[in-house]
C-alpha cells in the first residue's frame, strides 16, 4: 500500500518520500500490514478556505483524507496534492515545516492516527 511520507531531513528542511507499507496474505479477508502501534485517533473537519502557513506536525501521525484533498508544500520547495482516500505519514515535527491548503474551495474531513 502506497503512503506519502512528509519528514524532516538532515538539512532541517521538510521533504516528501513515497513509501510502501508491506501487506501480507491474510487469507480470505485479504492482505494485511503488520500492526502499527498508535496512541490516539482524532477526527477533523477543515473549512473550505483552509490555508495554514508554515508549521510542523505536533507529533508523528498518519492522516487519512476521507472526502477531499489537500495541497501541501514542503520547505524544500516541492508541492504535492494528497487526494481523498489517500494516506499521509507526517513526521516533520522539527525544522521549517510545511504549508497546507484546501483544494477546490472544499471543506475536508480527515482522520489523524497519532503515533507518539
Amino acid at each position: 500500500m502506497k503512503v506519502l511520507r512528509l519528514y524532516t531531513g538532515e538539512d532541517g528542511e521538510s521533504h516528501f518520500a513515497d513509501i510502501e507499507i508491506e501487506l501480507e496474505d491474510g487469507g480470505p479477508i485479504g492482505k494485511l500490514s503488520k500492526k502499527i502501534k498508535a496512541t490516539g485517533i482524532i477526527f477533523r473537519e477543515t473549512p473550505a478556505d483552509y490555508d495554514y502557513d508554515w508549521h510542523n506536525a505536533p507529533q508523528r501521525q498518519f492522516i487519512i483524507m476521507l472526502d477531499a484533498g489537500v495541497e501541501i508544500t514542503v520547505s524544500s520547495g516541492e508541492t504535492r496534492i494528497v487526494k481523498a482516500g489517500e494516506v499521509l505519514l507526517v513526521e516533520d515535527t522539527k525544522g521549517r515545516g510545511h504549508v497546507s491548503k484546501a483544494l477546490n474551495n472544499k471543506p475536508r474531513k480527515s482522520v489523524f492516527i497519532t503515533l507518539d
